[in-house]
């Protein structure tokens, strides 16, 4: 059975990892486009939308077409900072092991 201090230790060094990865994901930036690239948004991986760019042409579109391109180019944007944060800290948390306990 792993004694408890080890655990202790584990989730400590864990959670300075975490706490890395986190900073790390608040500086890596995503760029996605839709619409032909009528509309980028850039966006980091904690899913914090950094700016947003709509080309002026785009604005002469019929209300819907605009605001369905919108929301596409938005969903996908947090989608991929979405994958992209659970494939960084799956990697923190991989090591992790609670053997002996459960």
């Amino acid at each position: 059975m792993v004694g408890v201090g080890k655990i202790i230790k584990q989730a400590q060094k864990m959670q300075k990892k975490m706490e890395s990865v986190q900073q790390e994901l608040a500086s890596k930036e995503i760029v996605v486009s839709s619409g032909g690239g009528a509309v980028t948004i850039k966006i980091n991986g904690q899913s914090e939308i950094l700016g947003l760019t709509i080309d002026k042409e785009f604005f002469k579109e019929e209300k819907e077409i605009i605001e369905a391109t919108l929301l596409s180019a938005i969903k996908e944007a947090v989608s991929k900072a979405k994958t992209l944060s659970e494939e960084e800290l799956g990697k923190v948390s991989a090591g992790f092991s609670l053997n002996g306990i459960l």
